[in-house]
């Protein structure tokens, strides 16, 4: 997350709730999502900036779509803020993956009936969408690969993470952030030109 933090959530409040939804207290769900939700609207703004232009998510369905997606899997998976928001951000992208995924299928017919269109139609149609699609791609072939570059690129890229945030987070020095940041970028570009 990035380092500017929520004046309405402190670090202590938002571990608490998070403690409490994992003892299965009724109703914290709700109130960690209404302490964390300055925070998450923040990171899904820079979700969508960074990963999700030409989408027709906004930042509150974003934010929406993510909680409810919490809710339907069930457990909780993080135990502390950082992770908590790591797993927001995990799930933030794939919300945004999904949603261009059915805008796609529509798009190349769906359950639509079929219709030819003038050339200048199809030049005024957003492209971002199959850029979306090649960097979600591109970053789970990372992923299988080398997990941990994947992770860092998921939180500083999608996230706004610090180096030293995701330093704390991974239990790595800032340098070897720095390295893996690097030879992620490089390895995310040579997955993209194939």
């Amino acid at each position: 997350m990035p380092a500017m933090q929520s004046q309405e959530a402190s670090l202590d409040e938002l571990s608490a709730l998070i403690q409490r939804v994992h003892a299965g207290e009724e109703g914290a769900r709700d109130r960690l999502f209404a302490a964390a939700y300055p925070d998450l609207r923040e990171l899904a703004r820079s979700r969508l900036y960074h990963g999700g232009r030409g989408t027709d998510l906004g930042t509150t369905a974003l934010v929406h779509e993510t909680f409810l997606r919490f809710v339907r899997g069930g457990e909780l998976r993080a135990t502390e803020r950082r992770a908590f928001f790591a797993y927001a951000a995990s799930v933030m992208r794939s919300v945004i993956v999904d949603t261009v995924r059915e805008r796609l299928a529509q798009r190349r017919g769906g359950e639509l009936q079929r219709t030819t269109l003038d050339t200048e139609f199809v030049d005024l149609m957003p492209s971002g969408e199959d850029e979306v699609m090649q960097v979600h791609e591109a970053l789970q072939a990372l992923a299988e690969a080398e997990p941990r570059l994947a992770q860092v690129v998921e939180m500083r890229y999608f996230g706004g993470w610090t180096e030293a945030e995701i330093g704390d987070a991974l239990g790595i020095t800032e340098r070897t952030v720095r390295r893996d940041w690097e030879k992620a970028r490089l390895l995310l570009s040579t997955l993209m030109r194939d």
